[in-house]
């Protein structure tokens, strides 16, 4: 396991602007082990002859093609609306803009 220190997490704490109690310093200490150990575990599986990859599936385009169907004219679109002019929607200002 690798040897992070109390003293090594008193200072990133530090860094931080962390403040920890005594108890915590301890438990980050072994904690912040583990997570080292992870990363050289992770590290160690890197070689020459496994590819990069950012992602583990290969990915394809699942997006459908883009079709034109059935579109509504202004007459349309404006019908239910409760309030139009100059055929389009009119709506209360939110700005205190003209």
């Amino acid at each position: 396991m690798s040897e992070i220190s109390r003293a090594d997490v008193e200072h990133l704490a530090k860094l931080a602007h962390l403040s920890l109690t005594e108890e915590e310093l301890d438990r980050m200490a072994s904690e912040l082990a583990v997570i080292v150990d992870s990363v050289k575990k992770v590290s160690e599986a890197v070689s020459e002859d496994v590819p990069a990859t950012s992602h583990p599936l290969p990915l394809t385009n699942v997006l459908r093609d883009d079709v034109i169907g059935h579109t509504f004219t202004a007459q349309q679109s404006l019908h239910n609306a409760p309030d139009s002019e100059d055929g389009r929607f009119k709506v209360p200002a939110i700005l205190d803009e003209e």
